[in-house]
């Protein structure tokens, strides 16, 4: 026979150690995390979601211009690191503009989808196979090249094939398709 009280104890107990195992990670698994001011809902799709963020209409914006709405609103699942526009302006003036150009589809297209991976991986996930994998762990982006996972602390690292390195700023923002890892650099192919 289940004992709720027992039940409720041992549910308190579990959601404490999650959150005290993961650090800074832990706050990400609320049920509504704000993301660019905005409530992000479990319910929703990547781009429903990332619309509503006030960090990413530079993000927003070039998957527009890239024709990848339809797609990270499908099924997926997907997961999506998300550089802020913050990340975005640290790219030597001009690029972003010059990218979102129609003759620049193709290479706006392929850095956007070198921000994604297929399956679902929470910050969880990334630290265990980086674990596994000694210290660093790679992952196939849609693009098709890799990104290497890495943890330094209690925070996730996503390297780029050129070196480049963005941090995790906020982990698994949990969307109906997939999961978003919010990042503060912009990783290149």
């Amino acid at each position: 026979m289940f004992n709720t009280s027992t039940g409720r104890r041992a549910a308190r107990t579990f959601a404490l150690t999650l959150a005290l195992g993961l650090g800074a990670t832990g706050a990400a698994y609320a049920k509504n995390p704000m993301v660019g001011g905005a409530p992000m809902y479990a319910s929703k799709t990547i781009v429903e979601n990332a619309v509503n963020s006030k960090d990413h209409t530079t993000l927003v914006a070039a998957v527009k211009a890239a024709g990848l709405v339809e797609t990270l609103s499908g099924p997926g699942p997907f997961t999506v690191f998300a550089p802020t526009n913050a990340a975005f302006a640290k790219l030597p003036a001009g690029t972003v503009e010059n990218l979102v150009q129609p003759q620049n589809k193709a290479t706006l297209t392929k850095i956007l989808t070198y921000h994604v991976v297929s399956g679902v991986y929470t910050a969880k996930d990334l630290m265990a196979l980086a674990k596994k994998g000694g210290d660093q762990a790679t992952l196939t982006t849609v693009q098709g090249e890799p990104l290497a996972v890495s943890v330094q602390g209690k925070k996730v690292l996503v390297t780029d094939v050129k070196g480049g390195t963005a941090v995790v700023t906020i982990p698994n923002v949990m969307q109906s398709n997939g999961v978003i890892h919010v990042v503060n650099a912009v990783l290149m192919p």
